[in-house]
């Protein structure tokens, strides 16, 4: 398992009965996980001295419980960057942590490139991946479907005094935006791409990635560079295991290409147990 060992403002403090324990800069938040199926006890003080707890509805969604003041939003650092949390209805925070993994590698590629790079961010959320790629010096296209998301990505490339760097900002369907890049004849060095299982464009445009990602996939290849550097595709869905997207981009990429393909889960090292908390998949293809 694939794990990033730099984060000094997020801890995974502890994991139990379906929750996570976190630690986001100097604020406890407890948030549900369904896949922690274990009990550790709860012994860590601050389960009972946390900040806030996101409560799922039975309906759909969920609320947050506040137990002591917290902001509307506030920062944590990675590195270089800063990124602006804000507890959302939906559980999530605007980061994923386990993400920062990934990050990281395309940082180190980029700048073991020695040479201008070009890339694209689909799906692209928050923009922590691509202040990354901004930050070792590449120009990006950030891409997501979500006006509000650009939006808060482009605070934190402000707040992390990214913003007069090459970069584009785009609310737009991620499938439609290729086929136009297609015939436009845009190309780019790399792509990462962090799709959902499921969502729906700006005008309602349906993904399911079981059905979208070959096709979508199939796109993808086409606006590569004649000589890029890698592509960075994450999933957190259950039934797209490591190998399988691995056996995708070995078949669709390593043809056409050449390079090499890995694969493995992405996680979290827990404070209180020393293990790791599986957060997704990833795969990789490089030149």
């Amino acid at each position: 398992m694939r794990a990033s060992e730099n984060w000094k403002d997020y801890e995974l403090i502890d994991c139990s009965d379906g929750e996570r324990l976190e630690r986001w800069g100097n604020i406890i938040l407890i948030r549900p996980d369904p896949q922690i199926i274990w009990s550790s006890g709860k012994r860590n003080p601050l389960w009972k001295n946390a900040h806030a707890r996101y409560h799922r509805s039975n309906k759909g969604g969920g609320s947050w419980e506040m137990y002591k003041k917290v902001p509307d939003n506030w920062s944590v650092n990675f590195k270089n960057l800063v990124f602006n949390v804000k507890p959302m209805g939906f559980k999530h925070t605007g980061v994923f942590p386990e993400q920062a993994v990934n990050w990281e590698w395309a940082q180190n590629k980029i700048e073991s490139e020695r040479r201008p790079m070009n890339i694209l961010n689909l799906f692209g959320y928050t923009g922590c991946a691509t202040l990354a790629c901004l930050d070792a010096g590449a120009k990006v296209c950030h891409v997501d479907a979500s006006k509000g998301m650009v939006n808060w990505a482009k605070e934190n490339a402000f707040s992390s005094k990214l913003n007069d760097k090459p970069v584009r900002w785009l609310v737009d369907d991620c499938v439609k935006f290729v086929q136009r890049e297609i015939r436009r004849k845009n190309k780019y060095d790399g792509i990462i791409m962090d799709p959902p299982s499921y969502g729906r464009g700006p005008n309602g445009e349906v993904w399911k990635i079981e059905e979208k990602l070959y096709s979508f996939m199939e796109l993808c290849i086409q606006v590569l560079s004649d000589d890029p550097s890698f592509l960075i595709l994450n999933s957190y869905t259950t039934g797209l295991s490591p190998a399988v997207m691995e056996y995708l981009l070995n078949t669709m990429l390593v043809k056409k290409f050449g390079g090499r393909v890995s694969s493995d889960e992405i996680g979290l090292k827990v404070t209180e147990s020393g293990l790791f908390l599986p957060c997704g998949s990833t795969v990789i293809w490089e030149k």
